[in-house]
């Protein structure tokens, strides 16, 4: 059984999404997708694409790159949800030029209301360098921020590398 709240953390690649999809998979209950992706190109279109391939059917797909309280309201107790993925959302904001300390409240206050689990997946981008450019140190502090929020609220917290889960805190179902 899924804790309320759990986060995949990863690299880019890592296989954090396959692994989350498979963690909602488990549960056999009803399961949402919030897809925060937004495609602004072909490439992107074609990672959303196989992403779609991936999953398979099953899902009721939520598009939501900026406001996820609707979709993560749209759960009933028995469903499941997962989030792909917050680094997207977060990015969406940054781009956008909204206030984060309450876009991310926002975000906190509508999970903690959410009926359903939630797993969300999320970038790890603290073993990487310091970026040479205002917008990216930005985006790391502020994505650092949001997944150590997001693991303190959390009871799962699972980092994959190269497909491999490692559990941080709490005990995988």
């Amino acid at each position: 059984m899924l804790p309320r709240l759990s986060l995949v953390l990863g690299g880019a690649a890592s296989g954090k999404s396959a692994f989350a999809e498979a963690l909602v998979m488990r549960t056999a209950r009803p399961r949402h997708y919030i897809a925060t992706a937004q495609a602004f190109d072909d490439e992107m279109r074609a990672k959303i694409a196989a992403h779609l391939v991936q999953r398979g059917d099953g899902w009721r797909t939520h598009e939501a790159p900026l406001d996820l309280a609707p979709a993560l309201s749209a759960a009933a107790p028995g469903d499941v949800v997962l989030l792909d993925c917050a680094t997207l959302w977060l990015s969406n904001h940054i781009l956008a030029e909204h206030d984060l300390a309450q876009a991310e409240g926002a975000l906190m206050a509508a999970l903690g209301a959410c009926a359903a689990p939630v797993v969300v997946v999320s970038n790890e981008v603290g073993l990487s360098v310091v970026p040479d450019n205002k917008l990216a140190r930005r985006f790391q502090n502020a994505q650092g921020a949001l997944n150590q929020r997001l693991a303190a609220e959390a009871a799962l917290v699972v980092q994959v590398i190269a497909g491999l889960p490692q559990v941080l805190k709490g005990t995988l179902p």
